[in-house]
């Protein structure tokens, strides 16, 4: 009995961090065993559990080629665990209990909410439904057209190539299992072929815009005025995110003589590489060639990932609006901050002011360890952290020639960057205290 009422009291953020952990363990004990590899050898537990969280929190950092290191079981593993990280470790487990006719109770509904970062408790096991089935229907339309490449060129395995890919691509993991040319890696093979390069881009964009803008956009369809806030922030600080490095790309990196490519091109690697660090973590160029500004560039676009309720990571473009908001309404004195005829609520305001510092304040301390640690160059462990916390997946190829301490640092990165700072600090301090009195007011000047 009292299990049970243990059981019970367990909140919505503690579930969805237990279930994240339960998941990332399984996949380690999988993936040590040598079924899971080409050479048939046993794989030590911390290159198993990297493994398994970069899979779990929809990473793509490795420690091991992917594709020469573990075998097809060893693929399927890291597949599945980058299927049930993309979607939320919640929400497939809901569903399937939904699906096989158990009976959804308050307790799985609040974590159902908090998993998807919807807005209201009503409705959430029909929209739960609803983005299980679009997920799927996505991920096979974006295998179907990305088959015939991969069957060309790879015969009846291309077909497993497709799966693999449109699943990493729409989860934003950025894993790969193709069998590379000496000197390329990811998708840099394909960096001229528009017929992996557009839908690869599109699964990318279609996992970051978050669950909640797919079923606001489906049920009012063109009104856009109908629209939430969020869905219309997210819709319009998803494209600026996408046209303005784009453009910085196409002029001033993919332009210079040394990469010596065509027009097409250029257009298809900066726009490529301006929509992947959010947060997909596949590349189709030599990313150590480009500038020092380019690079950090790439930083900040994987610190901002994807949107809330969805398959990205970073601290949301919402929070990034959030934050720009404050700043005009600071600018014009406004008492209030007002948005596409809406008013912001203080406490978005105080979680996108703690999630935006808990985010950089990690980055900053993971890259600064990891250049003393392992004695790297310091814009080389800040690209690493960065990935990491954004659960993005690119690398400068650091990972695998770093040491155990950073590759536990990078792990912890990945965790948090997956499961969310509130999440984490709400799991810990889960209960709420109420407060029937108030201190003086004082002010303190600042700036």
């Amino acid at each position: 009995m009292k299990l049970q009422g243990d059981i019970r009291h367990i909140s919505p953020f503690q579930i969805i961090i237990l279930g994240f952990l339960s998941v990332i363990l399984l996949g380690t004990v999988l993936l040590m065993l040598p079924i899971a590899t080409v050479d048939r050898t046993w794989t030590g537990f911390v290159e198993a559990m990297f493994t398994s969280v970069s899979a779990t929190c929809v990473t793509g950092l490795v420690v091991y080629n992917t594709a020469e290191y573990w075998s097809v079981f060893g693929q399927v593993v890291i597949l599945c665990l980058i299927q049930i990280g993309g979607m939320g470790v919640v929400t497939i487990a809901i569903s399937i209990a939904r699906f096989s006719g158990k009976k959804i109770g308050l307790v799985q509904r609040n974590t159902m909410q908090e998993a998807i970062s919807a807005h209201q408790l009503g409705g959430i096991v029909k929209m739960t439904n609803f983005i299980f089935r679009m997920v799927l229907i996505i991920e096979l339309v974006g295998a179907v057209f990305l088959a015939p490449t991969f069957c060309k060129e790879c015969g009846i395995k291309g077909i497993w190539y497709a799966l693999f890919h449109s699943i990493s691509a729409f989860c934003n993991a950025g894993f790969d299992i193709l069998e590379q040319p000496e000197g390329n890696s990811s998708l840099m093979q394909y960096a001229g072929n528009p017929f992996i390069n557009l839908p690869i881009m599109l699964l990318i964009i279609l996992g970051g815009i978050g669950f909640m803008t797919w079923d606001d956009i489906r049920q009012n369809k063109h009104r856009i005025r109908k629209y939430r806030m969020q869905t219309k922030m997210v819709l319009l600080v998803t494209f600026l995110l996408l046209i303005l490095p784009f453009l910085y790309y196409f002029f001033f990196e993919f332009s210079r003589k040394c990469w010596d490519m065509t027009l097409g091109e250029q257009l298809l690697a900066s726009l490529f590489q301006s929509v992947t660090p959010r947060t997909a973590g596949f590349n189709t160029v030599e990313l150590t060639q480009m500038t020092d500004v380019s690079k950090f560039l790439m930083v900040i676009l994987m610190l901002i990932g994807g949107s809330s309720g969805s398959t990205a990571g970073g601290f949301k473009v919402t929070t990034l609006a959030v934050l720009f908001m404050t700043i005009w309404a600071v600018f014009h004195h406004s008492e209030e901050i007002q948005s596409f005829g809406r008013r912001l609520s203080p406490q978005s305001v105080f979680n996108a002011v703690t999630i935006f510092l808990l985010y950089i304040v990690l980055f900053i301390i993971g890259g600064f360890t990891i250049s003393m640690v392992d004695a790297v160059p310091l814009l080389d462990a800040l690209f690493e952290s960065a990935s990491a916390i954004g659960t993005v997946g690119l690398s400068l190829d650091l990972t695998p020639r770093l040491g155990t301490v950073s590759r536990w640092i990078l792990m912890l990165l990945m965790f948090f960057g997956r499961v969310g700072g509130l999440t984490l600090i709400f799991a810990v301090i889960s209960e709420k205290h109420p407060v029937y009195s108030k201190y003086p007011e004082d002010k303190m000047t600042v700036g």
